[in-house]
């Protein structure tokens, strides 16, 4: 029934509004089998005219190529280690290292750390205080060295405005900018009136390393 609803003929006077004439059966039913052809997946062990039989033929597409200058923009890549170091994108200028300029975010990072330690209080647990304070992130930090294998490091005092993989830079209130090595030394921060004491060798790595690792509790460390 279907198959004769197909082969119908257009009616002379809507194939006139239409613009079509209507091809005789041999000739459609070349036309499909045809179309079938060049239109299923291959490969295929059916031929055209079985293919037809079937209430439904998965017919193929062709994909739209991408011009290549759009795909390799889409590909780019940002900077490289010794880029960044050639264009000097990790360096402050002199004119921006300023003590009283990184004051709000020293605020920011008080406000940010007694929220992850929970109100650092005098009546929360100093290992709990300490695991989450060698995790989080030390940007905007008022830090002090205490001890160090290195005299003329004790003492210094500032915001610390860059964190790398084995040093801190800070700057103090007299407007200079200071690196200091993680390894063997022993940096001092206030939270809420806390005072904690951090070792910096556990901390020779990256920020976003050293949140997601587990540190062991140790009574005393060695410089």
């Amino acid at each position: 029934m279907e198959e004769a609803l197909i082969q119908t003929t257009i009616p002379p006077g809507l194939g006139k509004i239409l613009g079509v004439q209507s091809k005789t059966k041999s000739k459609a039913e070349a036309f499909t089998r045809a179309f079938v052809k060049n239109s299923i997946q291959q490969p295929t062990r059916l031929d055209p005219k079985s293919m037809m039989s079937h209430k439904a033929v998965n017919l193929s597409y062709a994909r739209i190529k991408q011009d290549k200058s759009k795909r390799s923009r889409k590909k780019a890549k940002g900077l490289n280690a010794r880029q960044k170091r050639a264009m000097k994108v990790f360096q402050i200028k002199p004119e921006n290292q300023r003590y009283e300029l990184f004051l709000p975010l020293h605020e920011l990072w008080r406000k940010y750390i007694i929220d992850l330690c929970g109100g650092a209080n005098r009546l929360s647990n100093p290992q709990c205080l300490q695991q989450k304070l060698v995790k989080a992130d030390f940007h905007g930090a008022i830090i002090s060295v205490v001890r160090s294998k290195c005299p003329s490091y004790v003492g210094m005092t500032g915001i610390l405005v860059q964190e790398f993989k084995h040093v801190f830079k800070i700057i103090t209130k007299e407007d200079k900018l200071k690196v200091i090595p993680k390894r063997n030394s022993v940096f001092e921060m206030e939270i809420n009136g806390l005072v904690s004491h951090i070792y910096g060798n556990p901390l020779e790595q990256r920020s976003s390393e050293r949140s997601v690792k587990k540190f062991k509790v140790k009574r005393t460390i060695d410089l």
